[in-house]
């Protein structure tokens, strides 16, 4: 055998032997504690329940199309008029 056939042979086995080093390990297995689920649940936020009077004056902003502050401000004093008991303003039909 030639040197560079030795050298072409010790090349090729060791790409061979350190394939392995750079093969992806197993992911780590997911933790089932009681804890764990408890504090998963308690950390995201529930969907606060949308009143009445806030879906109305949603509606009505739909209605009008508004969008941005304008959107924010509308409903903002909707829903305030709403809870005082007095009546919504209507929505303006274009």
């Amino acid at each position: 055998m030639t040197l560079a056939s030795r050298l072409a042979a010790v090349a090729l086995a060791s790409l061979l032997a350190s394939g392995t080093a750079f093969a992806q390990t197993a992911a780590p297995a997911a933790k089932t504690d009681a804890k764990t689920d408890a504090a998963a649940t308690t950390d995201k936020k529930a969907p606060k329940e949308r009143s009445a009077e806030s879906l109305e004056c949603s509606k009505q902003a739909d209605a009008k199309g508004l969008h941005g502050k304008e959107r924010k401000k509308f409903r903002s004093e909707c829903i305030k008029t709403a809870k005082a008991g007095t009546a919504a303003p209507a929505p303006d039909k274009k």
